[in-house]
């Protein structure tokens, strides 16, 4: 052999990384794994595009990982994985940030700014952080075509965009509509309903909320026979917008009554109609029922309660078109002002809360906007100073001019930039001004859920907006049946948070009164008689031609874009942002000029449109999406704010567009929070730097943590501590068992060159954990198949961990060192070289570069592989032939065996090296026995004790009780726990070894089929006198702990034989050195040794065992008590 396996000086993962992201992008690595793979079926992956105008976080790491994984796996399963980066560079985020820095609003923009300006600054800020984003994402060995990205910014791209709302355009799916919408002041614009249910969105919050008294214009029929000084209760949270009723609607079934009382604020006389099912909530502790007028009349102001009676009763129809009296009257309804101020009739009314009457003002509520318009009343719009009707609140969300002592104020406190907003709100001043005039019946805090922008944080308003749609709701239908053959992970999200979103959906929103974005391509005349729809830069160039010559443009914008010319070159003499297309006049059939509408796009459809825009379809690559080579996703992975954001608009798009669903697989990963389970944020101080963590940990231990710590779709408690123990706990122990390898195949000078040994002539622990091998390659399969990454590293971690370092290298560590068997030898070498290799092949998906380095140095002296890196190689196969289930249960039997025995020498701090007589162990069937006979040899070995006793199933020495356990059985039968429990509580001995041995019960409880595991109980054997006992699950052992004076002897040699093979290593000797060993101890001592003297000096290579006096060069030790003995070597 002219090489050998490459040994290191310690487990440095940061290094390791960095060495070999520097040999993959010297040999393309890369590029190979797609290259290597042409002509194979393609695994199709979106990436989700991050906006580079921020920086990534830890929660980045977490996300590209889980797509990293995938893309890695269906590689090594041969797959051609294509995966192209991608920048989200217009919307809200950008334009904040832009206006934050330029120390600009809105309004600012085309004033202080051009709109060429702006954008410009826009563009530049988009991209600010690319470098960062990348050097991120080669840090963590995410593999993604960072060369070519699709940008959405971009002419190609937003052109394809166009085409796309031309597909929906030619459906007739777009509309304009005038409708109340989630309008975001602070942002000045108007949002989609999906970006008001991204997370977070809907926050709790304390308003001043008002029962108002609504007075009846006096002189009009009642159903209670009273025709003046009623007054109506209705109640809302929202203060602001009483100046804008103009409406009160009840229920048409619901009972009402009226009440005569005090008002609590002005103590005068009053009398009230609410929902006779809501008078207890409204007439509360200050109040209590009086059965007659005598009773009532006896209150007077300064009492501490305040007596109601009921007077009369109807139901909610008999009061329709009864009319009141405005009850803030700053201004009236511009148009049908006669039609305005009664009540009306709403099926949506309940008595749940409130009075049962529900406070109406149209022009801020799409229910109250509804109901009103079916009954002909008329919203408060009122005319501003150019002659257009406006609500009483502008677009900064400020009261107008006709608003009084009121008007320019911000109708929430949270508008007000911070320091300057004034004690008392709007919702208190008119609660004030109410509680004087006599209009409020009940004044009180209350705590609600109000939504707020997802990018500002300030709460909404529902606005009338004058926007473009589209018809979502038209293919609501179809969108649910596409759904239902997605796979979601988790399919909790797929069935429930996505689910029931699409189940009432809503027209899209696609209108936004912003600069930075992709413009609306439809021009309109000024009356809106004549429309064009633009879908590809072609047609508008053919638009504009026309417009040119009939004198309607004087100048073209792009002269020197040449139609058809697909070339980057050429495209990068236009641009469709806003600044440009808003001077493009086009021409319509009658010859009027025709304008842009105003509006950009939402975002979100930019980012929908991606599968299709990333490859400028259908302008260019027709077969990426028409002949499926890129189209629908087989994968696509997101935090979980996206299922209402891009996991919606791809799935929207997709129906709408090409009636196919855009993802077949898609992981909803969750939230990465701190180790407390707050939310990281730079404010709290607890926001872990991805950069940080990379260089310290590395990008495997990072990756491997966050995978296999929590299931993607759960939220992760991020905690370095963890990051640490893995380091330890899986690779540390991954390196050893690679290092112990190298160090005696390199002094054996092991290669591979030899044929493999047929199974048949390896031994039995060789055929076992070859047969764990394929199980694992079996196991860690499905879980990638399926979409489960952190059952596959779990399953990882625990061969690597429990079955071959802790088992199978600690069982046949003198095989390497020791064994005169050359045949054996080489088992054994062959068996861990191919444990070791097939781990780093299954492992490279979550740990990329510490199982690439350990797959080339395996393969740098065996050459058994061409490949240049593990990520080129092929998953391994199931080797069906060396799966042995028996075998594997039998060694299961002997390592549970084996833990529950060293638990309990822990427990009574016994020796591990000190050996005991004697274990028995119940025998659950005859198989089990059979098992454990198997292995018996084995147990006693390695828990150093003498005898193993079967007893039989019904013996009367060890006695078991059982209880159920509610922790696990009341999540699935809850309302039967109870019975349950009782019939737990008769079980014999026999039905408890029944329950053993089939791994459960199943029985029929009240009716009801009820089927519990082993995990559903609790079963534990009593202790014996001399002896202690262990149960888990269908395992039961019993130790004897009495130790003889033999017993301790024996002990004695084997705690001497660890001492000296540790001062062996410490002393630099060579693995094949003899020694001369000199103990200076007591006599108990001595004869311990000079009984086993020859095991003694079989196991540490001594040539003898002398005693003498040693100094204070020798290790001083315990053997049997502290400080009892002094060891000395000499090599000899």
């Amino acid at each position: 052999m002219s090489k050998n396996y490459t040994t290191y000086q310690g487990l440095d993962l940061p290094n390791v990384a960095n060495r070999v992201l520097e040999s993959w992008e010297k040999n393309t690595i890369f590029q190979k794994s797609i290259d290597t793979r042409e002509g194979k079926e393609p695994f199709i992956f979106f990436e989700g595009p991050p906006s580079a105008n921020g920086l990534p976080g830890i929660h980045h790491v977490m996300g590209r990982s889980i797509k990293d994984i995938f893309c890695r796996y269906k590689t090594l399963k041969g797959f051609q994985v294509k995966r192209k980066a991608g920048w989200d560079t217009h919307g809200l985020p950008v334009e904040l940030g832009v206006e934050k820095e330029l120390g600009i609003t809105k309004e600012d923009i085309g004033k202080k700014i051009t709109v060429e300006e702006y954008n410009k600054a826009c563009k530049e800020a988009v991209m600010r952080y690319t470098d960062i984003w990348n050097d991120l994402t080669r840090k963590m060995g995410y593999w993604v075509d960072m060369e070519d990205p699709y940008v959405t910014y971009e002419p190609k791209y937003m052109e394809s965009v166009w085409w796309l709302l031309g597909q929906l355009y030619e459906k007739n799916m777009i509309y304009k509509g005038y409708t109340i919408q989630p309008y975001s002041p602070k942002a000045g614009t108007g949002l989609s309903t999906h970006e008001l249910n991204q997370p977070g969105c809907y926050k709790d919050v304390t308003d001043t909320t008002v029962v108002a008294q609504f007075k009846m214009v006096d002189g009009q029929e009642t159903p209670f026979g009273l025709n003046k000084d009623i007054h109506f209760l209705a109640w809302t949270t929202t203060p602001w917008t009483l100046p804008s009723n103009t409406a009160l609607t009840v229920g048409p079934k619901i009972e009402y009554v009226l009440v005569k009382s005090f008002n609590q604020y002005t103590f005068e006389p009053v009398s009230v109609v609410l929902a006779k099912n809501l008078v207890g909530k409204q007439f509360d502790k200050k109040f209590f029922a009086v059965e007659n007028e005598s009773e009532l009349s006896a209150f007077k102001e300064g009492d501490k309660t305040i007596p109601y009676l009921i007077i009369g009763e109807c139901l909610g129809k008999d009061l329709a078109g009864i009319k009141y009296e405005q009850l803030m009257p700053f201004a009236h309804p511009y148009e049908n002002p006669e039609k305005a101020f009664q009540i009306i009739i709403g099926d949506f009314v309940t008595t749940e809360d409130g009075t049962g009457i529900v406070h109406t003002a149209p022009t801020f509520g799409a229910d109250d906007a509804k109901v009103a318009a079916d009954a002909g009343v008329p919203g408060l719009l009122v005319l501003d100073d150019k002659g257009n009707l406006v609500p009483l609140v502008d677009l900064q969300g400020k009261f107008t001019s006709h608003m009084g002592e009121y008007a320019g104020k911000y109708v929430k406190n949270e508008y007000y930039n911070e320091g300057e907003e004034p004690e008392k709100s709007v919702d208190v001043e008119i609660a004030i001004q109410l509680k004087i005039e006599n209009k409020a019946f009940k004044v009180e805090k209350y705590t609600h859920s109000y939504p707020h922008c997802w990018r500002t944080d300030k709460p909404v308003l529902y606005y009338p907006l004058d926007s473009w749609f589209v018809k979502a709701s038209q293919a609501k239908d179809r969108m649910q049946e596409l759904n239902n053959t997605i796979n979601w992970k988790p399919e909790s999200t797929g069935t429930g948070r996505f689910g029931k979103w699409l189940e009432n959906l809503n027209d899209w929103n696609l209108s936004r009164s912003r600069y930075w974005g992709i413009p609306i391509p439809i021009w309109s005349t000024e009356e809106g008689d004549e429309r064009i729809f633009i879908s590809s830069v072609e047609q508008l160039m053919n638009e504009i031609e026309k417009s040119i010559s009939a004198g309607v443009m004087a100048v073209h914008p792009f002269p020197d874009f040449i139609a058809g010319d697909m070339s980057k070159e050429n495209y990068a003499q236009i641009d469709l942002h806003k600044n440009y297309m808003d001077e493009v006049v086009l021409l319509a059939a009658s010859g009027k000029p025709m304008k842009r509408e105003s509006d950009l796009i939402d975002v979100w459809f930019d980012s929908g449109s991606m599968p299709y825009a990333q490859w400028h379809y259908p302008f260019e690559n027709k077969e990426m999406i028409d002949g499926h080579k890129s189209f629908p996703a087989d994968f696509i992975a997101e935090g979980v704010d996206q299922t209402r954001g891009w996991f919606y608009t791809l799935h929207a798009i997709g129906t709408m567009v090409f009636d196919s669903v855009a993802y077949k697989n898609v992981v909803s990963n969750g939230l990465v929070l701190d180790k407390n389970g707050q939310k990281m944020s730079k404010r709290l101080g607890n926001a872990a730097d991805p950069f940080t963590t990379l260089d310290k940990y590395g990008a495997d231990a990072t990756r491997w943590y966050m995978i296999t710590n929590a299931q993607p779709w759960d939220n992760l408690k991020f905690d370095l501590d963890g990051i640490t123990e893995t380091q330890r706990k899986f690779f540390g122990t991954l390196y050893n068992t690679y290092s112990f390898f190298a160090l005696y195949a390199n002094i054996d000078q092991f290669d591979y060159s030899e044929a493999d040994i047929a199974l048949e002539n390896r031994p039995e622990i060789d055929r076992w954990v070859l047969s764990k091998l394929n199980t694992l390659v079996k196991q860690v399969g499905e879980a990638f198949e399926t979409y489960e990454p952190t059952k596959a590293g779990r399953l990882i971690q625990e061969f690597v961990g429990d079955q071959l370092s802790n088992w199978y290298v600690r069982l046949c560590r003198r095989r390497f060192w020791k064994s005169d068997d050359t045949q054996d030898k080489l088992s054994a070498y062959q068996t861990l070289y191919t444990c070791l290799e097939t781990v780093a092949v299954l492992a490279s998906p979550i740990a990329p570069f510490f199982m690439d380095q350990l797959y080339m140095d395996l393969n740098a002296v065996t050459g058994r592989n061409t490949v240049e890196s593990v990520h080129l190689a092929d998953f391994p196969e199931v080797n069906e032939g060396l799966i042995n289930a028996e075998l594997e249960e039998q060694m299961n039997i002997a390592q549970r065996t084996c833990s529950l025995v060293l638990g309990l020498r822990k427990k009574e701090n016994i020796r591990v090296r000190q050996p005991l007589q004697k274990i028995m162990v119940p025998v659950l069937d005859k198989a089990f026995a059979n098992n454990i006979t198997h292995v018996k040899d084995l147990i006693l070995s390695e828990l150093n004790v003498k005898e193993l006793e079967l007893l039989e199933e019904d013996n009367s020495v060890l006695v078991k009780s059982i209880k159920p356990n509610f922790k696990t059985i009341g999540p699935k039968y809850g309302k039967q726990m109870k019975a349950i429990a009782g019939i737990v509580a008769q079980f014999s001995a026999d039905d408890i070894a029944v329950i053993e041995s089939n791994s459960g019960w199943k029985g029929d409880v009240a009716g009801e089929e009820i089927s519990l595991d082993l995990g559903d109980f609790e079963i534990v054997a009593q202790d014996i006198p001399g002896w202690l006992v262990s149960t888990e699950g269908n395992l039961t052992v019993a130790l004897d702990v009495t130790i003889s004076a033999e017993l301790k002897s024996e002990g004695i040699a084997r705690e001497l034989v660890n001492r000296v093979q540790n001062l062996r290593k410490d002393s630099g000797l060579e693995v094949t050195d003899r020694i001369l060993l000199k103990v200076d101890t007591n006599e108990l001592i001595q004869r311990a040794i000079a009984a086993n003297k020859a095991y003694i000096c079989n196991e540490v290579l001594a040539n003898d065992v002398v005693f003498e006096a040693l100094g204070t060069e020798a290790l001083i030790t315990d053997l049997a008590d502290a400080d009892d003995a002094k060891i000395g070597i000499v090599k000899n």
